[in-house]
């Protein structure tokens, strides 16, 4: 069993106190991590600072080397990379597999990304006093990053906070969820093999209360960008103070399905929605609103589709759903389902343990102020209502707290516009889940689903700031 230390200043370093690391699904010890002190955080800031000025002066190219490096080297141990997902945070072999590719492609991405850091030159003579003056932007990186990630894409969304920092030429203080550390550490190492500078990466594992408090209120880092739940985002933010934060936060993603939709050909796709990763994920497809021309025979659908999902040993390849992260976890959603049940919710598919795994949930009838329906539920269960109007339909998408992504599947293009844009949320996925997403689409929400927008070009956006150079040429 491998110890992992705390990854300060480009290199190792032994922390004070080590825990036990736990595998989800088996329970067995996996490593023993890190457990940071405030004072070992702030040796990790410090590293960061000390290298900004080494980062800032760095060449495009180089930066845009170093990520393509990284994303080869990520890519020649897809397999190892994928089995540490597996192990840490019990997410299915095949969705772990698809994370270890899509996180290649982001470095890819922040790679392109780091050679098209634009300005603008600015008409100043477009106003009386501005003759004989040149004027452009350029952008400059912000300094030291703080990087809060969550657990259920522990390598791609360490991905999208480290990669578009180091595109922009900013250093980095990551602290990764507690149960999903080793993946944090692994792209610690690739970035240290692809050359790095020292100190540019630091990863620090534990406590957020310590380790998280650490960086939000260290004056020596000039953003934080986090991932997580809307209450632990909202107290962030608070102790901010003037730093600049993106946050991305919680969801309740919602679907719409027309009259018209051939709801055989979607049925796999809603249910790949809403239960991979057992569901832990921020746009997992939680609420579906269909037509009532089509409900019986979607409801039908999805039962038999559930019933055909495999659980077991996230590292079986066959393996569909698996333990969630933590058996607190399993509790809480089968608490919600049972008191979605108590008032009058009908269940339709899974809603009990087997061998330890929360079985795939349909429920039906439910109220929306009930826990399953207005709050984030992340775990395998789905609400499915009817309308008999998509003036309800959208009614009811916009009837909540969140405001990530929201999908509709129809053969209406006119209502696909309508959706468009009256849909109050972040992104509008037509004809498909609202659990789509690729890496370089702009991607955040609205109300208490977050602010600022990740996917690398916009990621980089956030983590540079414009400066103004005007130059009198009538002096010359």
């Amino acid at each position: 069993m491998e110890r992992r230390s705390l990854w300060i200043g480009g290199r190792r370093r032994e922390a004070a106190a080590y825990r036990e690391l736990r595998a989800p699904h088996s329970g067995e010890i996996i490593s023993e991590v890190a457990v940071a002190s405030r004072a070992e955080t702030g040796e990790a800031i410090a590293a960061a600072y000390a290298a900004r000025h080494s980062m800032r002066a760095m060449p495009a190219y180089e930066r845009a080397s170093i990520l393509e490096r990284v994303a080869s080297l990520l890519g020649e141990r897809r397999e190892e990379a994928a089995r540490i997902i597996a192990l840490e945070s019990a997410k299915p072999l095949k969705y772990a597999l698809a994370e270890v590719d899509r996180t290649v492609q982001t470095y890819k991405f922040a790679a392109e990304e780091a050679k098209r850091l634009y300005g603008e030159t600015i008409p100043l003579d477009a106003a009386p006093g501005g003759e004989g003056r040149l004027a452009y932007t350029v952008r400059e990186p912000l300094g030291v990053i703080g990087a809060i990630t969550p657990f259920n894409f522990p390598l791609n969304l360490v991905a999208h906070k480290v990669g578009p920092a180091v595109a922009a030429g900013n250093t980095v203080v990551l602290k990764p969820a507690s149960q999903t550390p080793l993946s944090a550490y692994l792209i610690a190492d690739l970035f240290h093999e692809a050359g790095l500078p020292s100190g540019a990466l630091n990863v620090v594992t534990g406590a957020g209360s310590v380790v998280g408090n650490a960086i939000v209120e260290d004056d020596r880092v000039a953003m934080v960008t986090f991932t997580g739940s809307p209450e632990v985002g909202k107290a962030l933010r608070a102790k901010a103070g003037l730093k600049r934060v993106t946050l991305e936060l919680g969801s309740n993603s919602a679907l719409i399905i027309d009259r018209e939709t051939d709801v055989e050909k979607i049925i796999p796709r809603c249910v790949m929605g809403a239960f991979s990763n057992q569901g832990q994920v921020c746009i997992s497809l939680q609420r579906i609103y269909v037509h009532d021309d089509v409900y019986e025979r979607f409801v039908e659908g999805m039962r038999l589709a559930v019933m055909g999902l495999q659980i077991g040993n996230p590292l079986e390849k066959d393996t569909d759903v698996s333990a969630m992260i933590a058996s607190v976890e399993t509790e809480r959603a089968l608490l919600w389902i049972g008191e979605a049940l108590e008032n009058g919710a009908r269940l339709i598919a899974g809603g009990k343990l087997r061998e330890g795994v929360l079985e795939p949930t349909v429920l039906v009838d439910t109220a929306e102020d009930m826990k399953v329906s207005c709050m984030e539920l992340f775990a395998p269960v789905v609400n499915i209502g009817k309308v008999s109007s998509m003036d309800e339909a959208i009614a009811a998408v916009n009837d909540s707290r969140f405001g990530l992504q929201a999908g509709i599947f129809t053969n209406d293009i006119g209502l696909a516009l309508r959706a468009a844009d009256e849909l109050h949320v972040g992104g509008v996925i037509i004809n498909d889940i609202p659990t789509y997403r690729v890496d370089h689409m702009p991607y955040g929400g609205v109300k208490e689903s977050g602010t600022g927008r990740e996917g690398v070009k916009y990621a980089v956006q956030e983590m540079t700031e414009m400066k103004l150079i005007v130059m009198n040429r009538q002096i010359w």
